[in-house]
């Protein structure tokens, strides 16, 4: 795996802000990676990150994900939808212009 999109990708999360989460595809299209690519940054190294505030573009996590992130939302003030499998991304999604500014100063060095 490409060591630059994988620090293109970790920052990209670093920059979404508590309470907000973002699709594979929104950070993806933030990297110019495909949302496939992203899955795979962060399940080998995206421990060190908020990662639970990536989630599908339906707002779902896997369930032994889920599990681990419901503290973390909890915490954060997103709400789990009643069919217990994510949240409503509509309700909880980051502005993704602002995104995309932070992401653009963030990864500024790289580039």
């Amino acid at each position: 795996m490409d060591e630059v999109v994988v620090e293109r990708v970790l920052r990209a999360v670093e920059q979404v802000p508590p309470g907000r989460v973002v699709s594979y595809g929104d950070v993806a299209a933030l990297v110019g990676t495909g949302p496939r690519q992203v899955g795979t940054v962060m399940r080998l190294y995206g421990s060190g990150v908020a990662w639970w505030r990536v989630v599908s573009s339906h707002g779902d996590l896997g369930a032994d994900l889920l599990d681990r992130a419901r503290p973390h939302w909890a915490e954060e003030g997103i709400l789990v939808r009643r069919n217990g499998l994510g949240c409503r991304i509509a309700d909880h999604r980051a502005d993704l212009a602002a995104l995309h500014t932070a992401y653009t100063a963030a990864v500024a060095d790289l580039g």
